[in-house]
């Protein structure tokens, strides 16, 4: 809704409140003819406003999901998420893997994390290229070292191949595994910033 709508709109719904509080048992015809008029109008300024259609839930996360008529707010999303939770309670698994949740020995969660809630570290392999000023991340990272040597060869072989390409391999830290070309420095001013 922009804001000339918002303003038309504003106006309009002002004016049938002055309706309002100006009814009477004894308001002439013509007068609540011209009520119709005014709320006619109004509604046909706010079917302009209305952009989208209306929520078919009442989540806010969720609004034009899917529809489940049992879930208080009707949420298909939201319904399933609590009744995975409610399982994995029955079931004695629970967020921070004790069965029952927090157990006697610790009364409350601790603000870190117990070590199951943390992911583990990942293996990934990262191909780069080298931009003339910079190393930068040239394609997805990959999870198989073989393969990403595959696509940096492939990458070198193209019509618009970089200066460099290097293969990093990111584990809990960052190692440089090998480098194809050299990476030269380009200053980008002409005539070396004189």
């Amino acid at each position: 809704m922009n804001h000339a709508q918002v303003t038309a709109l504003g106006r309009a719904l002002r004016l049938l409140g002055e309706h309002g509080e100006a009814l009477t048992a004894d308001t002439p015809d013509a007068r609540l003819h011209e009520v119709r008029g005014d709320l006619r109008r109004a509604l046909d300024l706010l079917e302009e406003s209305v952009g989208a259609t209306a929520p078919a839930t009442r989540c806010p996360e969720h609004p034009n999901g899917p529809v489940d008529d049992s879930a208080p707010d009707r949420c298909l999303l939201c319904e399933t998420r609590r009744r995975a939770a409610r399982r994995s309670e029955l079931n004695g698994s629970s967020p921070y893997g004790r069965p029952g949740g927090a157990s006697a020995a610790f009364p409350a969660a601790s603000r870190y994390g117990v070590r199951e809630d943390r992911p583990q570290p990942q293996q990934r392999w990262l191909p780069e290229q080298w931009t003339g000023r910079e190393w930068q991340l040239c394609g997805t990272p990959r999870r198989d070292r073989r393969e990403a040597e595959l696509f940096l060869a492939a990458q070198r072989r193209g019509p618009h191949a970089a200066m460099a390409y290097r293969l990093v391999h990111e584990f809990t830290d960052y190692e440089v595994v090998r480098v194809w070309g050299t990476p030269v420095r380009v200053d980008i001013e002409p005539m070396g910033n004189m």
